[in-house]
């Protein structure tokens, strides 16, 4: 994993900036806050759950803790994919719990400043947005930052996967 900084300037201070993972799923690029990530691991098998949700591929035991899995392709409604030699879970801290992230790849810490976040689009009605926390623009490309307690919905409402909500 490479670190990639952004151009700043000399009137840049550390509170207009903040740093975030990168990664790869079904081709597009998705970011979350690096202070939210406490370790990324390979791709290992996992332990089912009976009666979970489809992107809930079960449970690893990370050093005595059992940690639940979630596999981003089917939460965000993309196709499902054999795991390779790329595939990665991200290990993100949620509030009090720890949550695995199974994703494509991981690609870059990028530094992103402030002014470079645009707000989440308004993509209508049917769209559920609340997995998103916003859009940077960084060099010639626009990655899309995730608001991970949205998609971990540690409140219980129930984010539909973004795919899908468009269909209804």
């Amino acid at each position: 994993m490479s670190e990639h900084r952004e151009d700043s300037s000399a009137t840049d201070t550390t509170e207009d900036r903040a740093q975030y993972l990168t990664f790869a799923l079904d081709g597009e690029e998705y970011a979350v806050d690096i202070l939210r990530v406490q370790e990324i691991r390979g791709y290992s098998s996992v332990t089912s759950i009976p009666n979970a949700p489809a992107y809930v591929k079960g449970v690893m035991n990370l050093r005595g803790t059992v940690v639940p899995v979630f596999d981003m392709r089917l939460k965000f409604g993309m196709e499902p994919r054999e795991p390779d030699r790329f595939t990665v879970i991200v290990v993100v801290n949620v509030g009090t719990r720890v949550v695995g992230l199974i994703v494509d790849s991981v690609s870059d810490v990028l530094d992103i400043a402030a002014d470079a976040i645009e707000p989440t689009p308004d993509l209508g009605a049917g769209v559920d947005t609340t997995v998103m926390q916003g859009i940077a623009r960084t060099n010639d490309r626009l990655v899309t930052l995730l608001a991970i307690d949205a998609i971990v919905d540690l409140d219980g409402k129930g984010a539909r996967p973004v795919r899908e909500a468009v269909a209804a």
